[in-house]
């Protein structure tokens, strides 16, 4: 049986994402407890199940969906540590060139259209190695043409989060869906063993570094 013909599960699968967000803490960031978190997310399961259907099961470069928490829930400098690396334990970090308050200015841009929600769904997620070592600007262009969206700062950690094999040597991404107005371009890439949110600039291209991507983002069919 070929990776092609395994069953997805999409039920399943989103039951495990709303495990790995409770297991590393998500709830308390929200306010809530495990079961007021859990029923926030709950309604967003029709929609993963009725899109998902037929898919391929997640690679490490490309998933079906993903639930997406927002900062109106957490914020980013408390989802960034709740990351790690594949089959590693050390905490994501912030990369020390994003000043005090800085993450904040980074929001998503007017090409991003985001479900009225504090979390959705993302679906058919792509980290973009095909742009590793492409210039970010030709590499957005390029998305762009292709009818998907860049991903959000948020959706970038929730990847990292739900699917760690996505973030892996040489096969890192950048993070276009959020900017400041200014040249720079947030990525996620790997520092000392552990996951670090930094940024580059749009004109500058790395060989480790491509360009994340999806198809849409939905909320709950209620």
């Amino acid at each position: 049986m070929t990776h092609d013909e395994i069953p997805f599960e999409a039920g399943a699968e989103f039951d495990r994402q709303v495990q790995t967000l409770v297991a590393r803490g998500y709830p308390a960031l929200a306010g809530l407890d495990e079961a007021g978190f859990a029923a926030l997310l709950a309604p967003l399961r029709a929609t993963a199940t009725g899109r998902a259907a037929g898919m391929v099961p997640p690679t490490e470069g490309r998933v079906p969906f993903m639930l997406v928490v927002t900062r109106e829930l957490a914020p980013v400098e408390e989802m960034v540590p709740r990351t790690t690396l594949a089959r590693r334990t050390k905490p994501g970090v912030i990369d020390r060139h994003y000043a005090e308050g800085d993450i904040a200015t980074f929001v998503p841009t007017k090409e991003v259209e985001l479900p009225d929600a504090r979390a959705y769904l993302l679906f058919d997620v792509e980290r973009g190695e095909e742009f590793c070592n492409a210039i970010p600007n030709d590499a957005m262009a390029v998305i762009a043409t292709r009818d998907r969206t860049l991903l959000t700062i948020e959706e970038g950690l929730a990847l990292a989060n739900q699917f760690p094999e996505a973030l892996a040597k040489n096969k890192c991404f950048s993070l276009g869906g959020s900017r400041c107005g200014d040249r720079r371009v947030p990525a996620l890439w790997i520092s000392q063993n552990a996951p670090k949110l930094g940024w580059c600039w749009a004109g500058n291209p790395h060989t480790w570094l491509g360009m994340a991507s999806a198809a849409d983002r939905a909320g709950s069919l209620g």
